[in-house]
C-alpha cells in the first residue's frame, strides 16, 4: 500500500462513529440479497468525507487513487471519488481530463451503490460527454445490463439538465422506463422532476406521453414539484 493511501484510510478512520458504522450498513441494503450485499462502512460523514479529500486531492496520483477505490471499505471509494471530481474539475489540461474519464469508466465496478453513482458520475463522465459532444459514453452504459451502469447513464445527464438540454434525458429515461429495480424507477423520475424545474412545459409534454406505463415510484418522483391538483389528476390518471 502506497504511503498518502495509508495516510488517507488513517485520516478516515480517525473520524469513524461508531453509531454511524452501525447504522449504514442497514441505509444502504448491505444485506444477503440486497443491492449493497456485502459492502463494509467505517461511519464516517460525508462532510467529513469532503474535508480528507479536499485536503488529498491534489497529493494523490491516478495509481494511488486506483488503489483508493478498489478498498471494500465504502467511505474509502466515495472519498477516492471526490479527489477525482476534484482533479478533474481544477485541471485545464484536456488530456488529463480524457484520462480521468478512462480511469473513471476502468473503475466502474468500484462505482457500485446510488450515492458513489449520483455523487460522480454528472460532474466527471456527464460533463465530459456533454463538453464533448460524446453522448455515446452514456448511451452505452444505459444498454449495459449491469443496474448501475445504467444509472451512472441516465444520472449523468444531470449535466445536461442543468445546461437546459433535456432530449438525452429524455432518451435514456425511456429507455430503461420499466426497469425492474426501485432504484432506476427512482433515478428516472429525480431527473424528469430536474428536467421539470427547468423547463415545467417540457416535463408536462414528456407526461402525457408517458405517464400511463411509468412505474408508481418514478411518476410519483417526477410529479413531486407540480401544482398539487395537476399532481393528483396524473396519480388518478385522469390526464
Amino acid at each position: 500500500m502506497s504511503s498518502i493511501v495509508k495516510e488517507i484510510q488513517e485520516a478516515l478512520a480517525v473520524l469513524s462513529i461508531p453509531e454511524k458504522a452501525e447504522f449504514f450498513p442497514r441505509f444502504f441494503k448491505t444485506g444477503k440479497g440486497e443491492y449493497g450485499e456485502g459492502d463494509l462502512f467505517l461511519g464516517v460523514t460525508v462532510p467529513d468525507q469532503r474535508s480528507v479529500a479536499k485536503e488529498y486531492y491534489s497529493k494523490i496520483n491516478l495509481k494511488e487513487l486506483s488503489e483508493l477505490l478498489a478498498s471494500e471499505y465504502h467511505e474509502h471509494r466515495l472519498t477516492a471519488l471526490f479527489m477525482l471530481i476534484s482533479k478533474f474539475e481544477k485541471t485545464k489540461d484536456q488530456a488529463m481530463k480524457d484520462e480521468i474519464v478512462v480511469f473513471y469508466l476502468h473503475h466502474l465496478p468500484y462505482v457500485n451503490n446510488w450515492d458513489l453513482v449520483d455523487s460522480s458520475c454528472y460532474k466527471i463522465l456527464g460533463r465530459y460527454a456533454f463538453e464533448n459532444q460524446k453522448e455515446y459514453l452514456l448511451r452505452d452504459l444505459s444498454e449495459s445490463e449491469e443496474m448501475w451502469h445504467k444509472r451512472i447513464a441516465v444520472v449523468g445527464t444531470m449535466h445536461y439538465v442543468k445546461k437546459g438540454s433535456f432530449d438525452l434525458t429524455k432518451e435514456l429515461v425511456t429507455r430503461n422506463l420499466k426497469h425492474t429495480h426501485d432504484l432506476m424507477h427512482k433515478a428516472n423520475g429525480w431527473l424528469l422532476r430536474e428536467m421539470g424545474n427547468k423547463n415545467e412545459r417540457e416535463l408536462i409534454s414528456y407526461l402525457n406521453l408517458y405517464y400511463k406505463e411509468m412505474p408508481r415510484t418514478c411518476l410519483r418522483y417526477a410529479i413531486e414539484k407540480l401544482d398539487e391538483d395537476l399532481r393528483q389528476n396524473y396519480l388518478k390518471g385522469q390526464i
